[in-house]
């Protein structure tokens, strides 16, 4: 069972409807988006100073623009929905730890 599971990813990767797949932008421009999660998700351990709300804010309604789009375009592209579904959860999380760090900053004067 395992095997032949393998067997047809295996395949499937060989394929060349694979191949095209991997030459269109519907592949590329979700790949390349990945930066702006993989950066949100690095700046969690730096010190919460640094977060710019307003940037902050304006990434997560662009995510929520874009997870909408990913989601109505012909065909579904489910890439791109994981890319924005995954840097809106990393902007929620600076959201509120640039609010946390206001209000201890607000509590501390």
């Amino acid at each position: 069972m395992a095997g032949t599971v393998a067997r047809k990813a295996f395949d499937h990767l060989k394929s060349k409807d694979f191949r095209d797949y991997l030459m269109r932008f519907h592949f590329w421009g979700p790949v390349a988006n990945w930066g702006l999660p993989i950066a949100a998700i690095t700046d969690m351990k730096k010190s919460p100073e640094i977060i710019s709300g307003r940037m902050t804010f304006a990434l997560c309604c662009y995510s929520l623009l874009f997870m909408r789009f990913a989601y109505k375009v012909q065909p579904r592209n489910w890439l791109l929905f994981a890319c924005h579904l995954t840097n809106e959860g990393a902007q929620l999380v600076q959201g509120g730890r640039l609010i946390k760090y206001n209000m201890e900053k607000k509590i501390e004067s």
